[in-house]
């Protein structure tokens, strides 16, 4: 089981990574903050301070239609904010 799924590379999480030096990630729903934070140090080789997750719930929804009522979901995800030591980033650019 990978503990990374993906980088979250959104205006706000950039906006955090230049100023903060703090990355943004989406990991596997069981993983621990202990977990996390060596796998970033082992994909990137790179040094962390800190480990912050956050769980977001499922999310559903329903529409009324013409043709009758709609329901979705949108699945469940944790995100976890990783703040690098001093001097260190990640350049997920580096590998297209």
């Amino acid at each position: 089981m990978s503990i990374l799924i993906k980088p979250i590379i959104t205006e706000k999480a950039t906006n955090d990574s230049e100023l903060f030096n703090r990355y943004t990630f989406i990991v596997a729903k069981k993983a621990n903050k202990l977990e996390i934070k060596s796998a970033v140090e082992k994909s990137y080789g790179v040094s962390i301070e800190s480990v912050k997750t956050l769980n977001y719930p499922v999310k559903r929804k329903t529409k009324f239609t013409k043709s009758g009522m709609v329901q979705a979901r949108s699945g469940a995800y944790k995100k976890a904010i990783v703040q690098l030591a001093d001097g260190e980033s990640i350049d997920f650019y580096n590998k297209i």
